[in-house]
């Protein structure tokens, strides 16, 4: 089965899984993890996952008909990880300009990728799957919705016609200027993390002024931020 064949996750019906499935589908996404860390998604095998996790094959090939399954499903746990991170209020201090939210977003997000290099090696690695890349495009989505909805918390937005759409597309140039910097050093530099956020503020100066008015944080526009899952069961039918 190719890349693009790799079956692709249903966000809008789960099939419910017992406990014990869960604790076994989490072992297995665990020692692919380590494997990832330390190897090509080349190199990797189902007998090998089998093997890291000490479990039967046949247990592995109960919930991952390929590797490129299971390289899927340890990038949408990733994608929550990363989700949970991102909408994490800013507090102590507080962002008092856009630009401000931006950088210190983005070193957060960054610090998370580098502190698990398989998830490095899955998003910024040159050999990134078709079926990856969709779990992460989806991903992206979900945090451009969340991160308008983070900039209106903080302050009085304007009405910006298609901001989320702003959003992802700043989003997409901070991670071809990460993975420029994974591949030439294996991570992401303060350098580099700095030059994509600069990047991503330049682009989004032709929509936003260059000054927003702070207003008081509430916990009502806090709870707002999140989006559950299920909300993106058709990311990319039309305009976000």
């Amino acid at each position: 089965m190719t890349d693009s064949q790799a079956p692709r996750m249903d966000f809008s019906s789960s099939r419910p899984m017992r406990k014990r499935g869960v604790e076994r589908y989490n072992i297995l996404l665990d020692a692919t993890e380590r494997l990832l860390a330390d190897n090509s998604d080349e190199d990797i095998s189902l007998a090998q996952i089998a093997e890291a996790a000490d479990v039967p094959l046949a247990s592995v090939y109960h919930f991952f008909p390929n590797r490129n399954a299971a390289f899927v499903a340890l990038a949408l746990r990733f994608n929550e990880e990363i989700y949970q991170t991102s909408i994490t209020p800013l507090t102590d201090p507080e962002p008092q300009t856009w630009q401000e939210l931006l950088h210190m977003i983005h070193a957060r997000a960054a610090d998370f990728q580098n502190s698990r290099p398989a998830a490095l090696r899955l998003f910024l690695g040159a050999g990134v799957s078709v079926a990856v890349r969709n779990a992460d495009l989806t991903g992206n989505a979900r945090i451009a919705m969340s991160r308008e909805r983070f900039f209106d918390a903080y302050f009085h937005m304007p009405i910006v016609p298609d901001l989320v759409e702003r959003l992802e597309i700043a989003g997409a140039s901070m991670d071809g200027i990460w993975a420029l910097s994974y591949g030439r050093h294996g991570h992401i530099t303060d350098q580099y993390r700095k030059e994509a956020t600069a990047c991503a503020i330049d682009y989004l100066r032709r929509f936003l002024p260059e000054f927003l008015p702070r207003k008081p944080v509430t916990q009502k526009a806090l709870d707002r931020i999140f989006i559950p899952l299920e909300h993106m069961a058709n990311p990319f039918s039309g305009k976000l």
